[in-house]
């Protein structure tokens, strides 16, 4: 079990940093809103294999979340978070209260456009620029020399990238795949809200996207495909399904011929939104 510091305020996160940097070590950031599981701990792990320092942080953003969503009732676990980063070698917890991220006055957005637009951002307006304020505001609070996401929060990942490359931030970003359940799932913690009956539903998006992704291999257009995905999934219990699509894996324009593609869908189950996303050759 590490010795893991837990930190604050942005001073004690950045005089952290500093005495690495002074000693010649790399850094390598992994930003979460808690309520640990294993695809975050594969973050935590990837990060080891790349820096010699990890900081994880535990930040519930509230200017990611619409009035109608889910931030009261979002998952909050500290105590059993920080035992997970104990025991897997995490040296540094950035814990920060909202006051601390937000102080009074606070009056800038990050606004990341083309990227942010259809998909997710139709659906849930005004997110991706909370995303984009607040992962700004950590990497230049930290620095590090890389930053870990996960794949599956993809159109996130690609906000992100478009971000830090934009304002010239010098850190690395890199997109972790996504760690599945055995039965398919995509790891998130909003899975923690589904019923049983829901749980065992769930993996369904899953196969859905490899039934449309077969569909493509065996010549079929995207339009049909992503049609006959839609009402599979209604046909699942999934209702609204908000979108199944092919997008270009990097843009999430409508893809060209030659270019990387991925299938992205986001659908509610009963009370909870799922998304999911899987790439194309």
């Amino acid at each position: 079990m590490s010795d893991l510091e837990i930190v604050r305020s942005i001073s004690e996160l950045r005089a952290a940093i500093t005495g690495w940097r002074r000693d010649g070590q790399t850094v390598a950031l992994v930003p979460t809103m808690g309520a640990l599981h294993d695809a975050h701990m594969a973050l935590m792990h990837e990060a080891r294999s790349r820096a010699d320092r990890v900081v994880a942080t535990i930040f519930v953003n509230p200017t990611q979340f619409a009035a109608d969503e889910d931030l009261d009732s979002y998952p909050r676990h500290e105590a059993a978070d920080i035992e997970k980063l104990q025991t897997d070698g995490v040296d540094l917890l950035f814990a920060p209260e909202a006051s601390e991220v937000y102080p009074d006055g606070f009056a800038t957005t990050i606004t990341v456009t083309g990227v942010s637009e259809g998909l997710c951002g139709d659906h849930r307006p005004g997110h991706f620029a909370g995303v984009a304020t607040v992962v700004t505001k950590l990497l230049l609070q930290a620095l590090p020399d890389i930053a870990l996401f996960g794949e599956k929060d993809y159109q996130q990942l690609q906000v992100i990238h478009r971000l830090s490359r934009d304002l010239n931030i010098p850190v690395e970003i890199l997109g972790v795949p996504t760690v599945r359940e055995p039965d398919g799932l995509a790891m998130s913690s909003r899975n923690l809200h589904l019923s049983k009956a829901e749980r065992d539903v769930a993996p369904q998006m899953y196969r859905t996207l490899m039934d449309v992704a077969a569909r493509l291999r065996n010549g079929i257009g995207s339009e049909a495909a992503c049609a006959a995905g839609r009402v599979q999934l209604a046909e699942n219990g999934f209702s609204p399904v908000e979108y199944l699509e092919v997008r270009d894996a990097e843009t999430l324009a409508q893809p060209l011929s030659g270019h990387s593609r991925r299938v992205l869908s986001a659908a509610w189950l009963g009370e909870t939104r799922l998304i999911d996303s899987i790439p194309l050759p």
